[in-house]
């Protein structure tokens, strides 16, 4: 069986709370492991992951996000992926 070693994190939607602090933890997790996953982060919802606009994410990158409002990496709710 094969190891999982990267996570991408793709939010598309409006603001919903908590979900920074989703986004940290897991970031955070997967880098503390043994070995670390890289983590990805794909800006701008759907039009992001189909464009490969995407950052790699370190502990840095998800420090002080949980008192900002509005997810990281970014949000789009207004695209249609598949047309």
């Amino acid at each position: 069986m094969s190891q999982v070693k990267r996570i991408g994190i793709l939010t598309a939607g409006g603001d919903c709370p908590g979900l920074n602090a989703v986004i940290r933890a897991v970031v955070k997790s997967a880098l503390r492991r043994d070995p670390p996953m890289e983590v990805v982060g794909i800006q701008d919802g759907y039009s992001g992951l189909v464009e490969n606009r995407t950052q790699n994410l370190s502990e840095s990158d998800v420090s002080g996000i949980l008192i900002r409002g509005g997810p990281r990496p970014g949000t789009y709710n207004r695209d249609k992926p598949f047309n």
